[in-house]
């Protein structure tokens, strides 16, 4: 295990929307700075993600100045949305949660709507320090994340891809594989470890922060998602259904909760810990 470093970094300023990779990003109590601090919400106050639209995997975020996003998206113009005013926060429901956000301008909601050809409105987390807690039955007090799905970091690694990928070549829909790695979304990814090594681990170092191991990842319709076309298939999830099923989940991935902060780089040491 002393070779394994960080081998990709990915940000997504906007929930859903295709990332960035730079090279190093800094690690907040709350996730990656910058990383899922704005989302998409129906006109019930449902967030929106590629469960339900999968055409938001062609539209693109990037950090703009001060917090803001610049949006693209195929025969759009593109959008620099700044981060709205204090106050004025809205209610929405992420995963049968109540969470407070801010409004975006009605830019910004035209420019979103018009991608999807559905009413949507685009809404900032104000204040990721208090705004949504980690699920309590794996968190500790205080413990809070962005618009993730769930937990602050998801950790992935080459070797598993590359494990997954060749059971992929073995079933009905081999001609769906090999998978990217961006069809998992994670931030962090590994490389120089042994095919799913990461189900053991319970904390890890990455660079000088460290982080503990809250629970694998489960996996939904998301990954079924071609990242570049939006079209949806089969794999990975009837191949995971037979070889990665814990419980009811099917899991690839492992969810990570910062125990300190700090900035991580490419090609940084992962220290297993415990």
């Amino acid at each position: 295990m002393g070779n394994a470093e960080l081998r990709s970094i990915h940000l997504y300023p906007v929930k859903a929307f295709r990332g960035i990779t730079p090279r190093e990003a800094a690690v907040e109590p709350w996730g990656l700075a910058g990383d899922r601090r704005w989302v998409l919400i129906d006109d019930g106050g449902k967030v929106v993600t590629q469960r339900q639209q999968p055409r938001l995997a062609l539209a693109a975020a990037e950090p703009g100045p001060g917090g803001g996003v610049r949006l693209t998206a195929p025969g759009r113009d593109p959008i620099t949305v700044p981060v709205p005013q204090p106050g004025g926060t809205m209610t929405l429901d992420i995963f049968g949660t109540k969470v407070e956000a801010v409004p975006a301008d009605d830019t910004a909601h035209a420019w979103c709507s018009g991608h999807l050809g559905a009413d949507v409105r685009l809404v900032h987390m104000d204040d990721p320090a208090t705004r949504r807690p980690v699920d309590p039955d794996y968190a500790l007090p205080g413990e809070t994340v962005s618009f993730a799905d769930g937990f602050p970091l998801l950790l992935t690694s080459d070797a598993s891809l590359d494990s997954l990928n060749s059971l992929i070549a073995e079933g009905d829909h081999a001609d769906e594989g090999p998978l990217p790695m961006n069809r998992f979304r994670p931030n962090v990814v590994v490389a120089g470890t042994p095919a799913w090594a990461e189900d053991d681990w319970s904390r890890v170092a990455i660079g000088e922060v460290t982080f503990r191991v809250a629970k694998m990842c489960g996996r939904c319709v998301v990954t079924t998602t071609d990242q570049a076309t939006a079209e949806r298939g089969k794999e990975p999830l009837r191949t995971l259904g037979r070889h990665r099923r814990f419980g009811s989940q099917l899991v690839f991935g492992q969810n990570l909760v910062p125990e300190s902060t700090g900035t991580i780089r490419l090609g940084d040491p992962v220290t297993i810990l415990e």
